[in-house]
This record gives C-alpha cells, structure tokens and sequence, in this order.
C-alpha cells in the first residue's frame, strides 16, 4: 500500500477494497465522521482520505480504528479477501505493507469462517518501530516465534528480548510495541481469539 496517492496515481484494489471496508464499518458503528475521530484520535480529514482511498493507512493508524471497531487488524485485513480455501498456497496469501515503516504482514493462514486461530507472518526492517496504546480485541492470545533477526517487543511496559527460536506466548491486555534494533526481524505469530 502506498502512503499518498499522486493526483493521476490509480489506488490498488485492496487499497479500494480496504477504503470501502473502512467506510461501511463506521457506518456499522452508527458513528459520523467527527465521532469517529474523537473515539480513535485520528484527524476528520485523515479519515476522509482513508475511506476514499486517497491514502492507504499506517499500521498503527489500523491499530487505532482496529481498537475503536473491536476487531484484530488481521480479521479487518481478512474481510476486504476472499474466504481463504483449506490450502492456502503462498501465493495466494495476501501481504500488507505499512507505508511507514515497511512492516510486511503475509496472512499465512488467514482468519476464516469457523476457524479460531490464524498464522501470521511479520517482517520488521531494522531500525522500525510499531506501538499500539491498546489491543484491538482485549484477551487476543499471541504465541510469537522468532525466526531471524532481533525483535524488542513491549507488552504493558514489560520488555522482552527476542533471538531467533524464541518463543513468547502472552494474550493482549493494554499497550505493545514492536521495535527492531537490527538485523531484520521476521517473526510467525498464531493469534487465538479469546
């Protein structure tokens, strides 16, 4: 996804798709633009621009509308695909980018109808940082596997350092952040919902 879109720069169709999701869960919520803003913290005209795709949103920016609509930014990202079938081959796999911070997100095993789980891998460049001020979903269980690279994640001010072949099992409760002080950081995460 890209961070602003150029006057004559045509938006993908996951950022068109992903707009219109935007737009009908507000709607959903019963909530206006000006609502929405105060209850999320992001701006009136940002939201606008995001819901008729002329930006694409920043992961934490997903984060926060994610925590407002009560729902995992990977079950938000899975309602713009199609229902995964039960092999979901890699190139079928749909990957996300932060135009941030160049976080990469592929949806290995997606979030599905009937499934509680889903596998999802992370890739973090060096030097990134991603914070959260509050789970999407309170209660999410996460069991983190460290593949390469460094990872410091921060779960309600509590540090962790993560080498490759770690594991960290925790379930959300408030505050994360993910920061790769280098090399790259790539990471598979099984979410459960509570």
């Amino acid at each position: 996804m890209r961070d602003a879109l150029a006057p004559d720069s045509p938006a993908s169709a996951i950022d068109l798709r992903l707009a219109a999701r935007l737009a009908s869960l507000r709607q959903e919520h019963g909530l206006s633009l000006d609502a929405l803003a105060a209850a999320s913290g992001i701006s009136r005209a940002t939201l606008s621009r995001l819901e008729r795709a002329e930006t694409s949103p920043t992961a934490s920016l997903l984060g926060r509308l994610c925590t407002v609509y009560g729902r995992p930014m990977s079950r938000l990202l899975a309602e713009i695909e199609a229902d995964p079938g039960q092999v979901v081959r890699h190139d079928d796999q749909a990957v996300w980018v932060d135009p941030e911070t160049g976080f990469r997100r592929r949806g290995v095993s997606p979030p599905a109808r009937g499934f509680a789980a889903e596998l999802v891998l992370g890739t973090l460049p060096e030097g990134a940082t991603i914070a959260y001020a509050a789970p999407p979903v309170g209660g999410l269980e996460h069991h983190l596997w460290m593949l390469e690279g460094r990872l410091d994640l921060t779960l309600d001010g509590v540090a962790h350092a993560l080498s490759p072949g770690d594991c960290l099992r925790y379930q959300l409760a408030g505050a994360s952040r993910f920061s790769c002080p280098g090399p790259e950081a790539r990471y598979l995460i099984a979410i459960c919902r509570p």
